[in-house]
């Protein structure tokens, strides 16, 4: 058994898949130009979603967990946001961005799920 119980939830393991998928994007982007401040900001954002959940996880209050939810989801807002860059500029395909968007809504609601559970229990 692992002592790193976050390694357990759903949502961290999606989130690390999310992250995954993102980076593969990264790496493979429609691009003559190498815009490393923007790759990497979007590799450091969608990383961070299961990085927080962690962090929060390993945190004395359920609060303070929470508190990394929330910072979970901003980067996941953050991740779509760039995506949404990306296919503006055409260095990504609509087909794509509208996957991750699916995807980025699933892990929206749960962590908007965690939040309302771990909120529940301090009540």
């Amino acid at each position: 058994m692992s002592d790193f119980l976050f390694k357990n939830l759903t949502v961290w393991q999606k989130a690390l898949v999310f992250a995954d998928k993102i980076i593969e994007i990264c790496e493979n982007l429609n691009s003559d130009y190498k815009h490393y401040k923007l790759i990497e900001q979007t590799e450091a954002a969608s990383s961070s979603i299961a990085q927080n959940i962690a962090e929060g996880s390993g945190r004395h209050s359920k609060k303070e967990f929470i508190q990394f939810i929330y910072y979970s989801r901003g980067s996941l807002y953050e991740t779509i946001t760039l995506l949404n860059l990306f296919e503006k500029r055409n260095w990504i395909t609509n087909q794509k961005l509208e996957e991750c968007e699916q995807n980025g809504i699933e892990l929206g609601k749960m962590l908007n799920g965690l939040i309302n559970s771990l909120s529940k229990a301090i009540e």
